[in-house]
């Protein structure tokens, strides 16, 4: 009875972890997308070093008020982390200008390899072929209802493959700190927010004005437009929060296996409140192809076998539970 009631708590934390994720991150989407199209604030990296900015605020509050415990990583680590980060969200704005959206889509597509490769060479895990096949289905359901045109040229696809893995790197990362120091995902956070944030508003405005010709002084800030800068900077703090929580929960590939469902309800909320403009037999088929290999997935990888992860010289006897501070039954050497 204790293991039934610890299983069922754990996997009613996977599901408020998971289901906190997709409402803030497609929150923040939709609230983008209107700041961005409808008022004309195209400073996509700035606007994120502000919302790191907001996210070292709250964590600077709660660690004085005492919620967030003391901890130490190394600056080696954070740097390294702040590194694939930046690189990830500078990476992704330049792919995005260079590349056609469809190249853009493939590019995103393929984080799920690189991140499967990840965790084979570094964490020796190993997948069934059931996983592998679901993973395959979820990337042509998703490729399916958004790649359309699709061109590259020498600079863009060198600006997408640095996005690619500087973005698997930080995914990966979030899981490996936790596991390796033993924190919780505020903690990281509290960490590693602090330089994102100054180190993205410190290189933001010159980046956007490379990207738009726009300068982020200069733009013409209405109450409006204010208004909107805060809520997407107060939903962001959830979206930061909630990803190092699924990540450290789960792992880097079903984060982004999990992540197109966000995809897919992005479209059609889009479809809902912005048009129906797009929307066809391809996308909706798409859209049926990817959910029928998301759930092919969560039930692959969770039978016996079907995502594992190889044993170390020192075995483990006990499945780490990352609910609330992670901890890792192999020894920081061996990571």
């Amino acid at each position: 009875m204790p293991s039934e009631t610890k299983g069922d708590r754990k996997a009613t934390l996977d599901a408020a972890s998971w289901f906190f994720n997709v409402v803030t991150s497609v929150g923040i989407i939709l609230v983008n997308k209107a700041l961005m199209a409808k008022y004309g604030f195209s400073f996509a990296t700035t606007l994120t070093g502000l919302h790191f900015a907001t996210t070292t605020l709250l964590t600077t509050i709660l660690k004085s008020l005492g919620y967030i415990q003391n901890s130490h990583i190394p600056l080696a680590d954070i740097i390294k982390f702040v590194l694939f980060a930046n690189f990830s969200i500078v990476g992704m704005n330049v792919s995005l200008m260079w590349n056609s959206v469809g190249f853009y889509q493939i590019a995103k597509l393929s984080m799920i390899p690189v991140s499967c490769f990840l965790e084979v060479v570094l964490d020796k895990v190993r997948y069934s072929r059931d996983t592998k096949l679901s993973i395959t289905l979820v990337l042509l359901g998703v490729a399916v209802c958004t790649v359309t045109d699709v061109s590259v040229n020498a600079k863009g696809f060198i600006a997408a493959a640095i996005a690619v893995w500087s973005t698997a790197l930080q995914q990966y990362y979030v899981h490996f700190l936790q596991r390796k120091y033993s924190v919780g995902s505020f903690n990281l956070l509290g960490h590693t927010a602090p330089a994102q944030a100054a180190s993205l508003l410190l290189v933001g405005p010159f980046m956007d004005y490379w990207l738009t010709s726009k300068r982020v002084d200069a733009y013409n800030y209405s109450l409006t437009s204010t208004l909107f800068i805060i809520l997407s900077c107060t939903i962001a703090v959830g979206t930061n929060l909630s990803q190092f929580i699924c990540i450290g929960r789960f792992t880097a590939v079903t984060f982004q296996v999990l992540g197109h469902m966000k995809t897919i309800l992005v479209l059609i909320l889009g479809f809902i409140f912005f048009g129906k403009e797009g929307l066809n037999l391809q996308v909706v088929l798409g859209m049926l192809i990817a959910i029928a290999g998301m759930i092919w997935y969560g039930n692959a990888s969770s039978k016996p076998g079907g995502k594992e992860r190889r044993s170390f010289s020192i075995p483990i006897t006990k499945t780490p539970d990352y609910s609330a501070v992670p901890l890792s039954d192999v020894p920081d050497e061996k990571l």
